[in-house]
């Protein structure tokens, strides 16, 4: 049975390496395993060891507290995973191509966001 933090450290690998742009395959090059085994730590069937997540963090770029952030003591775990905006494939798109408009039309395009969703 997969734990709730394997489920959500596998979640914030996969929103990682769509995030940068990077396959599967890619990750899994850089890190020394083939990408059948990125797929199940994506999913949570297998737990990523300390030093695999050291690996992990540094081809994605990130620091490894980046895998646990949204999880605390305080909160249901299965809820906080559930709820995780990131986990939609289009969301994490449009975040992408949100950060590849240069910053000046970046901010115009937020503040008329903003003001849409006011309006909806």
């Amino acid at each position: 049975m997969k734990h709730p933090v394997d489920v959500h450290v596998g979640k914030r690998v996969r929103h990682r390496r769509w995030m940068v742009g990077m396959t599967q395959q890619q990750l899994a090059d850089k890190v020394g395993i083939k990408f059948q085994q990125i797929q199940k730590y994506e999913t949570g069937m297998n737990r990523i060891s300390a030093s695999r997540l050291w690996d992990i963090s540094d081809a994605l770029g990130v620091a490894i507290s980046f895998f646990f952030e949204g999880l605390s003591a305080e909160t249901p775990l299965a809820d906080e995973v559930a709820g995780d905006i990131l986990a939609d494939k289009e969301a994490l798109m449009l975040v992408r191509s949100y950060y590849a408009i240069p910053e000046n039309q970046r901010r115009r395009l937020f503040e008329l966001a903003k003001v849409l969703s006011e309006a909806a």
